[in-house]
């Protein structure tokens, strides 16, 4: 796809989804973090709250796309913590095989781990025989 037509499209849908979160609560960003583990990628992605029913991971091109919901309280007295619905849509830091995310969701924290094109070798620590 036409990389302008398709950041068009995206900027159109995130303005589509704030309209309709009007007064529901969002959207909100959570914060991520992608980690290099050498055969593999790991994309760690902060939804304390979220149910895991809500998530949906989409893979594209060079990027993954995240969504999900949090729930707002129905009779909040006050109301600091983001919620309602989110999409974050993140690039590659490097290639990956396409369709090899592994997701879990563990206290709150989403781990995508993608299976990298190219491996990162690390030559130190193969290196055993020095004399």
């Amino acid at each position: 796809m036409n990389e302008p037509v398709f950041a068009r499209l995206q900027h159109l849908m995130t303005l589509r989804e704030e309209v309709e979160t009007l007064g529901l609560g969002g959207p909100w960003t959570p914060p991520a973090d992608w980690v290099d583990q050498g055969t593999h990628l790991l994309l760690l992605l902060d939804v304390p709250g979220v149910d895991a029913g809500t998530l949906e991971l989409h893979e594209e091109g060079g990027s993954v796309t995240i969504a999900g919901r949090r729930e707002m309280p129905e009779r909040a007295l006050s109301a600091e913590r983001p919620g309602g619905t989110f999409t974050r849509t993140l690039p590659f830091p490097e290639a990956v095989i396409p369709q090899s995310g592994q997701a879990s969701l563990n206290a709150g924290v989403l781990s995508v781990r993608f299976e990298k094109r190219h491996p990162t070798i690390d030559v130190h620590a193969s290196d055993t025989n020095q004399a």
